[in-house]
């Protein structure tokens, strides 16, 4: 087990809590993580793309002229993909853009950028997230006493007033412990977690 200091929103110690070394000294593997966050990014995609095909836009299905004789080309009916307002030959059609990854791989990756974290020293565990108020200028103060300027601050109890006062900072994004991801660490120079949402990722990533 690997001991990591806890500390108040004040910078002060406030006791300890150890960390499985499966997670602490996960062994960093870029292909991994790279595959789950592509995995991430692809399923943001809406896919809701869209155009009509020859059987779809208006117009007769009539054959425009006879085929010989007219000294023209041989031509279909309006809807042909190469005449004007006809379809469109291979368009996009609404799909969905996920790749799925193994629950294992998605494991083994935020491990990994957690445990790289941890030997940065870019990653915080504190106490708790409670706040005296909901005043953002107060919050900026703890902030710059803590050094940190861009984090991804993780809970498993919502405090009302952290919320408040955290949500017109663009440099802070608060997650819930279930919904924590490696895009969002990778994404965040620091991470601050809570004690109990560290223990609750660590439960997960045991399972």
């Amino acid at each position: 087990m690997t001991t990591l200091k806890v500390y108040n929103l004040e910078k002060q110690e406030a006791g300890t809590v150890d960390l499985h070394d499966q997670i602490a000294d996960a062994t960093l593997n870029p292909f991994v993580i790279k595959d789950v966050v592509v995995s991430y990014q692809s399923s943001l995609q809406q896919g809701t793309h869209k155009t009509k095909g020859r059987s779809e836009v208006a117009g007769s299905r009539k054959k425009l002229f006879r085929q010989k004789g007219t000294g023209n080309a041989r031509a279909g009916s309006l809807q042909s993909p190469v005449r004007r307002h006809g379809g469109v030959a291979f368009g996009p059609v609404p799909r969905s853009h996920e790749i799925s990854v193994n629950k294992k791989i998605k494991k083994k990756a935020l491990a990994s950028v957690i445990a790289m974290k941890l030997k940065n020293n870019e990653l915080l565990v504190v106490e708790d997230l409670k706040l005296p108020d909901h005043k953002t200028k107060n919050l900026v103060s703890i902030l710059q006493n803590l050094k940190i300027d861009k984090a991804l601050v993780v809970y498993a109890e919502e405090d009302r007033n952290f919320v408040l006062a955290s949500r017109n900072l663009q440099s802070l994004k608060c997650v819930h412990s279930s919904g924590v991801n490696v895009y969002d660490v990778l994404s965040c120079q620091n991470v601050i977690v809570t004690k109990d949402a560290l223990m609750d990722i660590e439960g997960r990533l045991l399972k």
